[in-house]
């Protein structure tokens, strides 16, 4: 088996090389998956490890696929053995660097009102949400982190923000209202 220069044994340090760029978006998708940052950053270092001890069978393609993947099954490990029933709210839904303070008590309703819509979306629909609207991933990147196809990602993103607008109008949100 030839040997990917990211995986060769001549770099001691390839596995940090190669891994380093992959960080903030591992955060990220850990993120969606948990429902506080330290969970989040504790699923990262779990992957790390895991992928670490199997750096060796890494044939050098893809690399974030691959990562998502031992994310994804970490993530089912701890979920059977931890049985979390929580809803994941990340207190950052919304984005206010741009509120003007005259707007501030408005956006703060709306911002409350947001995530009570996020959490009464079923999980595969909030996830998604949270991976392309919140964390700014790609259909691609959500569909890998998700183990689902792109139209499957599109689809459900879709729904969701339909679920969620038809929520937010019937609390009285909506054009003009907000």
């Amino acid at each position: 088996m030839d040997s990917h220069p990211a995986t060769s044994s001549d770099s001691p340090n390839a596995f940090s090389e190669a891994v380093a760029g992959q960080l903030p978006v591992l955060l990220r998708v850990a993120r969606t998956m948990t429902s506080t940052t330290q969970d989040a950053e504790d699923l990262v270092q779990e992957t790390l490890v895991l992928a670490f001890r199997h750096w060796s069978s890494f044939d050098g393609r893809y690399l974030r696929s691959w990562l998502f993947t031992i994310m994804r099954n970490a993530h089912a490990s701890r979920h059977r053995r931890r049985r979390l029933d929580e809803v994941e709210t990340p207190s950052e839904l919304v984005d206010d660097r741009h509120v003007d303070p005259a707007d501030a008590a408005a956006q703060s309703g709306f911002r409350d009102a947001v995530g009570r819509a996020l959490e009464h979306l079923d999980e595969r629909y909030r996830q998604v949400v949270i991976l392309v609207d919140v964390e700014g991933c790609s259909y691609a990147e959500a569909a890998v982190a998700l183990d689902v196809p792109s139209g499957t990602v599109m689809s459900r993103l879709h729904r969701a923000r339909r679920d969620m607008r038809r929520l937010l109008e019937s609390w009285g949100y909506g054009p003009g209202k907000e």
